[in-house]
């Protein structure tokens, strides 16, 4: 199966969006699934309901919020075009931030099942040696939690992959820019004799999305495997 110049840029736009999502997600989607895990405070079921709300909130509806928050004219994103000469509309950063959203709580909920599979009673004693806090998160917790973490991040890349909806509602079909492989397959079907490339860039989707979900459920086994151990 051999792809095109067309067909290579869009699968290496995807990656490079997918990656982008991930790395800018990923401190956000730790620090997030840690305060779910570990901390009780006033509104945390609201909290844990607006996080997850992406997972049940249409994707056009999420593109349009991000529209008109984080457009060159939205409420924030207007501030940052104005301040720092920073945009996400029409560009592969609005692509990669739309993907982000809509992959966030797959993996705020694979991080926060891992954190809380430790057991507390690890990070309490380390507590009462004098470690503080931040100590014992980054020599406890994350270290037994870094399985659930691989876990999350790959199946928020797989599907950052697979994002539509939010992305040509933020910013657009733009060939080379916001181009994903889903947007460039919607695109291929409504041009005549464009099935066929069509046909490829489902075929690559589907293998990506398949070696994605056999990494999370070796990843599954291995952190099952570590706690059993312990």
């Amino acid at each position: 199966m051999l792809l095109n110049e067309f067909e290579w840029q869009t699968l290496l736009l995807s990656l490079k969006i997918a990656f982008a999502a991930i790395g800018f997600s990923l401190p956000i989607g730790i620090l997030t699934a840690w305060v779910l895990a570990r901390c009780q405070f006033w509104g945390k079921s609201l909290f844990d309901s607006i996080v997850h709300l992406p997972l049940v909130l249409p994707p056009v509806v999420l593109g349009y919020l991000l529209l008109i928050t984080m457009g060159k004219h939205g409420v924030i994103g207007g501030w940052l075009n104005n301040h720092f000469n920073i945009s996400f509309s029409f560009n592969w950063q609005g692509a990669a931030l739309a993907s982000a959203v809509v992959a966030f709580p797959l993996m705020v909920r694979s991080i926060r099942l891992a954190i809380e599979s430790i057991d507390i009673r690890l990070e309490n004693v380390a507590k009462t040696l004098g470690a503080c806090r931040w100590r014992v998160f980054m020599t406890i917790t994350l270290p037994l939690a870094f399985p659930g973490i691989l876990m999350g991040m790959v199946l928020g890349f797989a599907r950052c992959l697979g994002e539509f909806g939010a992305t040509i509602t933020f910013v657009s079909n733009i060939q080379g820019e916001t181009r994903t492989l889903p947007l460039a397959m919607y695109t291929m079907l409504q041009i005549p004799d464009g099935e066929q490339g069509a046909l490829r860039l489902c075929i690559i989707s589907i293998m990506l999305s398949l070696i994605a979900l056999f990494l999370s459920e070796l990843l599954n086994r291995w952190h099952k495997n570590k706690l059993v151990g312990q």
